[in-house]
């Protein structure tokens, strides 16, 4: 029986360890005083910043939402707590599994595989929605902050130029995705290609000729699912609109951070431009556990490229990576453990009435 609970190993506490140390060496080449960062955090609104930490729990919640009415939609019945902490318990492994949703995802389709049997067809089409649905906001959001900041002049050089790559590239998988949504014949032809692929460097060995036609079928499922999705337009408007406000909740962390340390000169337009391009960067799988280092790197430079100064764009960094990942870390592990601990308990019952069924069964026999 596969496992509904992840451990921490010491490999990943050192790779976490080494990531902040990253993060630390770089905001000291800028000559910050991490003395300056800890003494301006320690003057910050408490109260923004709690505003702040029930926006990061608040968005979770919207998206959880948004996914349950695509799940049901498909008639997959999952109760908004359930996927509320389903939500959480992917956001977890996402973090110790850097490979934005890919391996959260995963967890999903499993949990839910795992309560409704045949349903692995349909989870993967709620979730491939989502993801759809989540980067044509990200693209747009890019543009329209993209569009105020040149008007302000405020985006020129590295910024612009990495602006314009990741909306292109973001578009670019956006189209090549709904593509394969949308053409069955290039999907299972990319199936059939890839596992006799597997089969054939395998040599055999791990049999996957054998489930060719039980997964030819998923496929098809899949496909079924992405074509009532696009006969039901108000389905779809219903779960982006609880995304958009989710997306809006997540920008005002930001936002709302800054203003908790007395810094008021933010603009919205920044806020956009900075979290679409942190998001695309932040799902570049790089392997490192806990998503640390690269993110808070990739922050700090974004918000100093946009004249913020350093010691106030580090604490900015510091004061919204702690609600935008260790918060969620620790929510997220406490539900691991709850779902882990339920999964077990519903498996457990099932196979003692299996094994005294089976002794009834003998009993009769002799």
């Amino acid at each position: 029986m596969t496992s509904a609970k992840y451990r921490l190993t010491w490999k990943t506490i050192l790779l976490t360890v080494a990531g902040l140390a990253a993060f630390f060496i770089y905001i000291i080449i800028f000559n910050v005083d991490l003395l300056q960062i800890a003494a301006t955090a320690q003057r910050a609104n408490l109260q923004l910043y709690l505003v702040a930490a029930a926006s990061a729990v608040f968005e979770v919640l919207l998206f959880s939402v948004a996914w349950n009415i695509l799940l049901r939609f498909l008639s997959v019945k999952l109760s908004v707590v359930k996927s509320f902490l389903y939500v959480w318990f992917g956001i977890y492994i996402d973090i110790l599994i850097p490979a934005e949703s890919i391996s959260g995802e995963i967890a999903k389709v499993y949990l839910i595989s795992r309560e409704h049997a045949g349903s692995t067809a349909k989870a993967t089409a709620s979730l491939v929605a989502q993801r759809l649905i989540s980067m044509g906001i990200n693209v747009g959001t890019l543009f329209i902050g993209a569009a105020l900041l040149l008007m302000g002049h405020q985006l020129e050089g590295l910024l612009l130029n990495l602006t314009l790559f990741l909306v292109a590239i973001t578009f670019a998988f956006f189209v090549l995705i709904l593509l394969l949504c949308v053409k069955e014949n290039w999907t299972l032809r990319i199936v059939d290609a890839v596992i006799h692929f597997i089969d054939r460097i395998s040599r055999g060995r791990w049999k996957l000729v054998s489930i060719r036609e039980e997964v030819i079928e998923s496929t098809k499922a899949f496909h079924a699912a992405m074509r009532d999705y696009a006969r039901a337009p108000k389905t779809l408007f219903a779960a982006s609109a609880l995304y958009i406000i989710a997306w809006i909740m997540n920008l005002s962390i930001f936002y709302l951070t800054f203003l908790s340390i007395g810094y008021i000169s933010i603009s919205w337009s920044a806020i956009l431009v900075v979290c679409s391009i942190f998001m695309a960067v932040k799902s570049i799988p790089v392997g490192v556990p806990f998503e640390v280092g690269l993110p808070e790197i990739t922050l700090t430079t974004l918000f100093i490229l946009l004249g913020i100064p350093p010691d106030i764009s580090a604490t900015a960094t510091i004061l919204t990576r702690i609600l935008t990942h260790w918060l969620r870390l620790f929510i997220g592990f406490v539900v691991q453990q709850y779902v882990g601990v339920t999964v077990s308990a519903a498996v457990t019952p099932t196979s003692k009435s299996s094994e005294t069924s089976i002794d009834k069964k003998e009993t009769k026999i002799y």
